[in-house]
């Protein structure tokens, strides 16, 4: 049985929802959590993280910090990206146990109390796994469990199929993730490289309560890649196996060509067999060296030693 904060000024839970252009969604988003959290009978706080929204969600969050001393408003100084806003949200958090919500309101705050009964058996992280997703299209559903059955396979972190983000977290894991502190962020698989007692809650994912989704096809793309080269070597070594392929098709083919040549076809005469086989090798290369930059370009953000994120105003503790 976890421990009871109520007779102490730090929250039991903290609650983080990273806003970007969510002006419609925070009031109902700011109703459903705090009747949920009020139901646990456990004190508890909202961290809004304002990742650089210009739709007026700043003025809202201020206006709930200041009507409800539960809210904790994060002004970041500009856009740094969600993976950037939920990290901030964690650095501010005070609970001892913290669950990161998305604020469109497809992750049901309801589901939390299932969240919070497994963190009670006791279990370190309780991820919650998405059975249906309602009001999203069947490219976007597709490539999404592509992607997670991929990173599944290349990877070996143990990353559950089909969860994202949504996931209550204990203070000893929010701590240790505190500590690890890349750039190119990919939550759930830091989470579970973690390791500790983990466990899934099952849930159907509705849809979006108002605005657009933040995840357009190119940040999806990026963020695939994030996750990708921040917990895999196989586009490196993907990289090698074509080029031992692509080797091994010249040596059989260098006796072949021989062979034919003595045997006076004209098969491989002029210059268009040489083009094919330099336009093939020259594309395996250049693959091979984007690949290469892509490691390199993340070793050089890493090196430059900047902050994740700029605060222009946050709550004091």
């Amino acid at each position: 049985m976890k421990p009871s904060n109520q007779s102490t000024n730090i929250p039991t839970f903290s609650i983080i929802a990273p806003i970007y252009n969510e002006a419609k969604n925070i009031p109902e988003l700011y109703r459903r959590v705090s009747e949920v959290m009020n139901s646990s009978g456990e004190s508890w706080e909202l961290v809004m993280v304002d990742d650089g929204s210009s739709d007026g969600s700043t003025d809202l969050m201020r206006e709930l910090g200041a009507e409800d001393s539960r809210v904790r408003p994060v002004i970041f100084a500009r856009n740094f990206g969600h993976q950037i806003a939920v990290t901030a949200g964690m650095d501010y958090s005070r609970g001892e146990a913290v669950v990161v919500i998305d604020a469109d309101l497809q992750d049901p705050p309801e589901v939390i109390l299932e969240l919070i009964a497994k963190w009670r058996e006791g279990y370190e992280v309780v991820y919650a796994v998405r059975t249906e997703r309602e009001g999203e299209s069947w490219f976007k559903l597709f490539t999404a469990s592509v992607f997670y059955r991929l990173i599944q396979r290349i990877t070996d972190v143990d990353i559950p199929l089909d969860t994202g983000d949504f996931r209550l977290v204990d203070r000893k894991v929010v701590d240790i993730m505190g500590q690890m502190r890349e750039r190119h962020r990919f939550l759930r698989g830091m989470s579970s490289w973690i390791g500790f007692k983990q466990i899934g809650v099952e849930y159907e994912r509705a849809e979006r309560f108002a605005g657009e989704t933040k995840y357009p096809l190119r940040k999806m793309i990026k963020f695939a890649s994030d996750a990708i080269t921040g917990f895999s070597y196989f586009p490196l070594q993907l990289a090698t196996y074509i080029g031992f392929v692509a080797a091994g098709f010249s040596c059989l083919a260098i006796p072949v060509v021989i062979a034919l040549r003595l045997a006076g076809s004209r098969a491989f005469y002029g210059q268009a067999s040489t083009l094919i086989a330099v336009l093939f090798l020259g594309g395996v290369q250049l693959i091979s060296l984007g690949i290469l930059g892509e490691y390199i370009g993340r070793l050089y953000d890493e090196a430059k030693g900047r902050p994740l994120y700029v605060v222009w105003d946050a709550p004091e503790e």
